[in-house]
């Protein structure tokens, strides 16, 4: 289990370092950032997503589930709130496109390492 979650915490920075390369206005000042800030999100993830996804779950509904990328980019601001400007996001737009793309990359890297880690 703690191969797991180590496992998902490195292929979370790795996409994180990803949408850094593709956005010029999300800025990660290393590996080490990117996993410190995977690491934050990921804490974000277990106790704040819930509350946010129940709290917006009627919208949630009427959009069929396209205002959880608001959610992810809420969990990105915050993230970036609780850490240093050595990971910056340059504005809530960015950070919703960033929320997309993340979760992109991170469906296909969790397919292409699921079957190896058990």
């Amino acid at each position: 289990m703690l191969l797991r979650w180590a496992v998902s915490v490195v292929l979370n920075a790795v996409a994180l370092m990803a949408a850094a390369w593709l956005f010029s206005g999300f800025h990660l000042e290393g590996f080490g950032t990117a996993l410190l800030a995977s690491v934050i999100l990921g804490i974000l993830n277990a106790i704040v997503k819930p509350v946010l996804v129940v709290l917006t779950l009627p919208i949630t509904l009427l959009t069929l589930g396209l205002f959880l990328f608001v959610v992810n980019a809420i969990t990105l601001m915050i993230t970036q709130a609780v850490m240093d400007e050595s990971f910056a996001i340059a504005g809530f737009g960015t950070a919703i496109v960033a929320a997309v793309i993340l979760s992109i990359i991170n469906l296909l890297l969790n397919r292409l390492v699921k079957d190896r880690i058990t």
